[in-house]
């Protein structure tokens, strides 16, 4: 490794291990669960929502997550055509996923294969799609000065004709990375290779979206996120400045990536975090292999969800929420209590029922 050209310089502090220690211990609590196929859709494609809608709302998308959804069912939305178009490449990318590389590893063509997903129909000129950029370009921002505002450049990406040959040290040192599982921690590769994408810049435009889909690809390909249930760019949408603040703490001279990996492990700690919550929230608990997965319809998740919140629930309840009759709900909850599912407890007024 020492006589690549491309090597990473960071520091593993108290804070990197506290995070990777915290999102061990979370991702252990959702592997040793037993979710059902209909729980592990119903997650997924939350991620997928959540994903898309941040990634793309960082560079400035105006799409609602509501709007995103709507557009994922192929339903019409009021907004602007080049959002609307972003949002569909976005999804389409991350449902890409398992595909991108099935030899488990990264070439510069799946690079390319990425940015054309993402920015197809979207660039005025589309030979800038899946391509590398033949100009310059700069991340700006408008500040007011004096009598107006005036657009500020932040960073100046390394020369254009740099580009293929950094690129190509870098997916050598990346795929190296992926054969030898047990060098680096898979999340710090992950958040190494977002930052080197931000850092090159490669293309004309998405090269933000290009860089977390690319750490979201590393993590599914080592195994980390099999499931595709973390939804890893909801974090940095949340705090856009602590983002963009994160991504320029690293010195231009030494390049030490110390504080991105922190602020990154601690992104990933949150994502995984939101993952075990929701995986709790279902009442899939004990250890893998322990309870046999069992096909459940949206409705009996729903009751499942709502037992799992409020430790119980009653057949007037149930008829509240659904809006059917008193026979229907207990049509649902004989099912639930067949499958040893839940449990009744109490009898006439009193009945209610717990999870097993």
């Amino acid at each position: 490794m020492d006589g690549l050209p491309f090597k990473p310089n960071y520091t593993i502090t108290g804070k990197i291990l506290n995070n990777l220690t915290a999102i061990a211990s979370a991702r252990e609590v959702i592997e040793q669960s037993p979710l059902v196929p209909q729980w592990e859709a119903k997650l997924r494609r939350q991620a997928m929502l959540k994903n898309t809608h941040s990634s793309t709302a960082i560079e400035g998308n105006k799409l609602t997550l509501e709007q995103v959804d709507a557009l994922s069912q192929g339903k019409e939305v009021a907004a602007a055509r080049k959002d609307k178009q972003e949002v569909i490449n976005y999804i389409e990318a991350l449902e890409k996923i398992p595909d991108l590389a099935p030899k488990g590893t990264i070439s510069i063509e799946v690079l390319l294969k990425i940015h054309k997903t993402i920015t197809a129909k979207i660039l005025n000129d589309p030979s800038d799609c899946g391509s590398f950029r033949d100009r310059q370009v700069y991340v700006g921002k408008h500040v007011f000065k004096a009598t107006g505002f005036r657009e500020e450049i932040v960073y100046m990406p390394p020369e254009t004709e740099k580009v293929p040959e950094l690129v190509e040290e870098f997916v050598d040192w990346l795929n190296l990375m992926l054969a030898e599982k047990e060098t680096i921690n898979p999340i710090l590769l992950a958040g190494v290779a977002h930052y080197e994408i931000a850092r090159i810049h490669p293309f004309i435009d998405g090269n933000g979206r290009t860089a977390r889909l690319l750490a979201t690809l590393i993590l599914y390909l080592i195994g980390f996120d099999h499931r595709r249930i973390f939804a890893l760019d909801d974090y940095y949408d949340r705090d856009r400045p602590g983002y963009y603040a994160a991504l320029g703490t690293v010195d231009k001279e030494t390049r030490d990536l110390t504080q991105w990996l922190e602020y990154f492990t601690e992104g990933v700690a949150f994502s995984v975090n939101e993952a075990k919550t929701a995986v709790l929230r279902l009442g899939v608990k004990g250890k893998k292999g322990t309870r046999p997965q069992i096909a459940l319809t949206p409705k009996q998740i729903e009751i499942l969800e709502f037992i799992n919140i409020h430790g119980k629930v009653t057949n007037r309840e149930l008829q509240a929420i659904f809006k059917v009759s008193a026979q229907a709900v207990h049509k649902e909850l004989a099912k639930l209590v067949e499958m040893k599912v839940i449990i009744p407890q109490g009898q006439g007024r009193s009945l209610s029922y717990i999870l097993a």
